[in-house]
């Protein structure tokens, strides 16, 4: 009776302490921030093979451009990775190509596109845009960057579809309006196709990507 009369308050004082310990932890007391870059970082891989954003390398800009190069590099915290032995490591010596990020090709970053341009025009135009390099691609340098890139955007117009308007529809304009060229598309109609000459003429134009769409995009 008298371990009871005991055990009753210790009880309810295991209950408080518990109480108060949840509640430290949910009031943020106890930080469960995890890094977002981490996110990125694939658990118990090659330490080599990390995306660059896992990583901290001792970089040497005078290495000679297009030369192999060799840097020491050690994982971000929370970040967890191997040798080719299965031996965790957190320092490691990265292989790469001595290049700026900027200097890269094409396939090895993605730029932001834009609809503001006219990708069917002579000289081709250009635009200026924020171009990211891919995660698992090693380079100097920031590794976003401005880049002067050719307008290659479209607008969802096939070339075949065009092509067989202008040879078939042509003399009625189906061609033009098709592209979204009413004023031309309109002259052929009512012309009867330029009296066959302007058909004629289109289907040359048109077959080597001469005339586009009127919104100025890419044939797909």
């Amino acid at each position: 009776m008298a371990a009871a009369v005991v055990l009753r308050p210790l009880c309810r004082l295991c209950r408080v302490v518990l109480f108060l310990s949840q509640f430290y932890i949910l009031s943020g007391g106890e930080s469960t921030d995890i890094p977002p870059y981490v996110m990125k970082c694939p658990s118990n891989g090659l330490c080599s093979r990390l995306p660059a954003d896992c990583i901290d390398c001792k970089t040497n800009f005078s290495c000679v451009y297009g030369k192999p190069v060799t840097f020491d590099c050690t994982v971000k915290p929370s970040v967890t990775c191997v040798d080719p032995d299965f031996k965790s490591q957190k320092s490691f010596v990265l292989n790469m190509t001595c290049r700026f990020c900027w200097q890269l090709p094409e396939a090895d970053y993605e730029c932001v596109s834009s609809s503001n341009c006219r990708a069917v025009s002579c000289p081709r135009q250009r635009y200026a845009t924020n171009c990211t390099v891919r995660d698992h691609i090693h380079c100097l340098g920031n590794r976003t960057f401005l880049k002067m890139v050719y307008c290659n955007w479209t607008g969802g117009y096939k070339w075949s579809t065009a092509l067989a308007l202008s040879i078939t529809l042509g003399g009625f304009g189906a061609d033009r309006f098709y592209l979204g060229q009413w004023r031309e598309g309109l002259g052929k109609l009512f012309s009867f196709g330029g009296l066959g000459i302007w058909t004629l003429i289109d289907v040359l134009l048109i077959g080597v990507g001469y005339v586009g769409p009127a919104d100025g995009s890419l044939y797909i």
